[in-house]
């Protein structure tokens, strides 16, 4: 059967487009949704952390309902939240969180902004949808081990907070050898500048030469709190490594610099462990392949961090019309300075006839060519 033809569109006759479905609203009889602070929702989809986001709130960036938002303001699932005009879609519902676990190596800092511009473990985080990665505790540049990474701002801030005392585990090699006594004072707690401190367990684990190892646990984060306990005693820390962070061990097949995703059963393990809500929905069916990615060992990539949101200016900096040499304005999607496309010139010379080689006339011998 042949093919019609394609029969042509009548100019005059108007375009029918489909029907976009008005908003969802409300019903007046229904009991009132119930609402949560805006800040806590914005923190919740990885812009940033609730102080952050009180501070992207007063700077009058966000709008609810065309109306600039305020701090503390209330939001449900039926009102529009904009950030720069752009719409935000808002975890109103308990989602599962992404957990990461990473070996660092030394030499890497953990934090964001360097004005040094050192190596940072955040460079090599993958990209994450609608969040952010989060750090659970810090380790300084010379300590390697366990370093933990989530979505999930309430996970974090229920390893991390000091009231809830979670144990940290490490694995410190001192130059020198504790004494008995000197072991039980560190039980009982050493006054450092900033307080006093002290170890909940510290067994030895053995060594070499003037070198000895020591397996060592505490319910605190300070800052450098595991080294300055050692040199209290004048016994200088020569390698230090968190092998445990609370229930979560350091697998021993995640070797320095490489990172492991932990599974959906472990992440709800996890959330039944901090007491958080666990989502209703069912677990997400994976296939074979992610199967096998999301229990795979890889080694991360260094990429360009994306800025936080803070740090980005308005949508209105960065797009509008940027004028050329004569003064007149182009309009040109994306941030102010990049090229615009180069126009071809006028005065281009287009290719005549007369640049042709005009046809040769064919050899006889050519013509009885191939003939018996």
């Amino acid at each position: 059967m042949a093919r019609p033809f394609r029969t042509q569109r009548d100019p005059q006759r108007p375009i029918r487009r489909p029907a976009t479905q008005p908003p969802q609203v409300q019903n007046a009889d229904a009991p009132a949704a119930p609402t949560q602070r805006l800040h806590k929702l914005l923190a919740l989809a990885g812009l940033g952390s609730r102080r952050d986001m009180e501070e992207l709130i007063a700077s009058g960036r966000v709008t609810v309902n065309g109306q600039v938002a305020t701090v503390g303001q209330g939001v449900t699932e039926y009102d529009v939240v904009r950030l720069d005009s752009r719409p935000l879609r808002l975890p109103f519902e308990a989602e599962l969180p992404q957990v990461l676990l990473y070996h660092k190596p030394e030499g890497e800092i953990v934090s964001q902004d360097d004005p040094e511009g050192r190596a940072s473990v955040f460079d090599k985080l993958p990209k994450v949808k609608h969040g952010k990665w989060i750090a659970i505790g810090r380790l300084d540049m010379n300590t390697s081990g366990l370093l933990i990474f989530t979505t999930s701002g309430e996970l974090a801030n229920r390893f991390m907070h000091p009231r809830y005392e979670v144990e940290r585990e490490y694995a410190v090699r001192i130059f020198g050898e504790l004494t008995e006594g000197q072991m039980a004072q560190l039980k009982e707690g050493i006054e450092l500048e900033d307080g006093p401190a002290n170890f909940d367990s510290i067994i030895p684990q053995g060594g070499e030469g003037a070198n000895h190892w020591y397996q060592v646990i505490l319910r605190e984060g300070r800052n450098r709190e595991v080294r300055r306990l050692f040199e209290a005693f004048e016994l200088p820390v020569s390698r230090l490594m968190r092998v445990r962070f609370g229930p979560v061990n350091l697998p021993s097949r995640v070797k320095r610099g490489q990172m492991l995703k932990m599974e959906q059963k472990e992440v709800v393990g996890l959330l039944e462990w901090a007491g958080l809500p666990v989502p209703n929905a069912p677990l997400r069916q994976l296939t074979q392949r992610e199967k096998d990615k999301a229990t795979t060992v890889f080694t991360p990539k260094v990429r360009k961090q994306r800025p936080r949101v803070l740090s980005r200016p308005p949508r209105d900096a960065t797009e509008g019309e940027v004028k050329n040499s004569r003064g007149k304005s182009d309009n040109v999607r994306g941030p102010v300075g990049k090229k615009p496309v180069p126009r071809k010139s006028a005065n281009r010379r287009v290719r005549q006839s007369s640049d042709l080689n005009a046809p040769q006339m064919q050899k006889k011998s050519d013509r009885n060519r191939g003939r018996g």
